[in-house]
């Protein structure tokens, strides 16, 4: 990406990082909304959730997104690794 003078900048598209992010939790949201639902959902007569089904999507998602939570811990953790361990083998290179 070019700034005013012509000079590049080193850091990725700024907008490409919203896109995506935008993009991830669009989709954890479509996947958490379809997997409480199926687990959820059981009587299709009424047009409203009955109390059992509202507790029930509650405890659903609060649990997804505490699993997501604790997912994306473990990834920080593993790419932070990944990171001084590559750097140890540049410096090591040098």
């Amino acid at each position: 990406m070019s700034s005013w003078f012509g000079q590049q900048s080193s850091g990725p598209d700024p907008l490409f990082l919203a896109k995506t992010e935008i993009e991830m939790y669009n989709d954890l949201f479509v996947k958490m909304s379809s997997t409480c639902f199926l687990k959820c959902r059981s009587n299709f007569k009424e047009p409203d959730l009955n109390i059992g089904e509202q507790s029930c999507i509650d405890r659903c998602s609060s649990k997804y997104m505490e699993a997501q939570e604790k997912v994306g811990e473990v990834m920080k953790r593993v790419n932070e690794q990944a990171e001084a361990q590559q750097k140890a083998m540049q410096d090591m290179q040098r």
